[in-house]
Formats: structure tokens, C-alpha cells, sequence
């Protein structure tokens, strides 16, 4: 059984008790986006996989904290990955109106910094291998600045996944203060995150439906 976070004192299912249940932001997150897309009048085929991949978020990270086994890592962080690549592909060709060619250049380049981030995995708590994210994001958000309906939601996510990349990075320098650790408030903050991101894609292809 895998020893990675400050609250993980015993092995079993319930080890990580508060690492677990925090698992129900992302889920929340869902519900949140179902809503408001019936509202919006849809998902359509790219918001419907965001909804997917968001959902397979809460699972596969509600397995790894319990379980805490090295498979149970793999269902963590693969839908992570998917997310990103996804939600960057879309933006990029669907928002942006990027070409096929740039498109498929953006995601080399994001996956070329992911990898350079495995140069020391284990910097800031491994929150180093985030960072790509964290600036993809944000370059994102001041596109959407100018763009957007609601202008300032991508560097609202942006700025909300710096404060959680915070907790994530302390949960083990405050670990004798804080015998929970910081790392629930990452999944808290991170399910704010992705809500902020399918909500912005979401008002947005509800506005290209309304102009055509």
C-alpha cells in the first residue's frame, strides 16, 4: 500500500478518510455542470466528455485514496490527464478556431513541459508536475478575458488552482501541526476548478448555438 499523504496513518479502505470524502467536490462539480447545461441547452458531444472525464476524476481519486495502491494511481491520474488534453483541444480548436496542425502543436507543447517536469518529480511535493496546467490555464484565461461571457472565469480557475496547489505542496511540511494534512482542500478547490472550466466552455458553446 502506497504512503503519500500526511493523513494516511494505517493501511485499509479507511486510512485517508478526509483525502476520500473530499472526492465528493468533483461530483458536486457534475451536478453542478448538468445543471447548468440544461439550462444552456446542452452539453453537445465536447462539454458531454468534460462531464464524463470530470466524473471519472471523483472515481478514479476516490479509488486511489482509499486503496492507495499503485493501479489505483494509474485510475488517479490518467482522467486527470485526459481532462487537460481535452478541454485544451477543444478550447483551442473549437474557441480559439485554431487550425488541426497548431491545435496538435499546443498539446505537444503541453505534454513536451509536462515531461520536462519529470526531470524532479519530486519538487514542491510533486506539485511541480502540475505546473503546466497551472500556466496553460492561464494563458487560456486572458485569451477568455477578452472572449468570454462570463470574461474572467478561466483566471478565476487559474488563480483557484494556485491556492490548491498551495495546500497540495504544505500537506507534508504541516503534517505534525495538522495531523489531516492539506491535501482534501486540493481536491475541495480542484472540483471548484473544473466546475469554473466546464462553465466556461459550456457559456460559450451556448453562445456560438445562439448566434447561428
Amino acid at each position: 500500500m502506497l504512503d503519500e499523504y500526511c493523513e494516511r496513518l494505517s493501511p485499509g479502505l479507511l486510512g485517508e478518510p478526509f483525502n476520500a470524502l473530499s472526492n465528493l467536490a468533483f461530483f458536486v462539480a457534475a451536478w453542478a455542470l448538468w445543471r447548468l447545461a440544461r439550462r444552456e441547452g446542452g452539453f453537445g458531444v465536447e462539454g458531454g466528455l468534460l462531464l464524463v472525464l470530470l466524473l471519472c476524476i471523483g472515481t478514479g481519486s476516490s479509488l486511489y485514496h482509499t486503496f492507495a495502491t499503485a493501479w489505483a494511481r494509474w485510475m488517479d491520474v490518467i482522467p486527470i490527464l485526459l481532462f487537460q488534453l481535452w478541454f485544451l483541444w477543444i478550447y483551442a480548436r473549437v474557441e480559439i478556431g485554431l487550425s488541426r496542425g497548431w491545435s496538435v502543436a499546443l498539446l505537444g507543447l503541453f505534454l513536451a513541459a509536462g515531461a520536462l517536469m519529470y526531470l524532479d518529480p519530486t519538487l514542491l511535493n510533486r506539485s511541480i508536475l502540475y505546473l503546466p496546467a497551472l500556466l496553460f490555464l492561464t494563458g487560456l484565461g486572458f485569451w477568455h478575458c477578452r472572449h468570454g461571457r462570463e470574461p474572467w472565469l478561466l483566471l478565476q480557475a487559474s488563480a483557484t488552482l494556485l491556492l490548491s496547489l498551495t495546500f497540495r505542496t504544505l500537506d507534508l511540511e504541516l503534517c505534525a501541526a495538522l495531523p489531516v494534512g492539506t491535501h482534501f482542500p486540493w481536491h475541495l478547490l480542484n472540483g471548484l476548478v473544473l466546475y469554473l472550466v466546464g462553465r466556461a466552455w459550456l457559456q460559450q458553446s451556448a453562445t456560438r448555438q445562439s448566434c447561428r
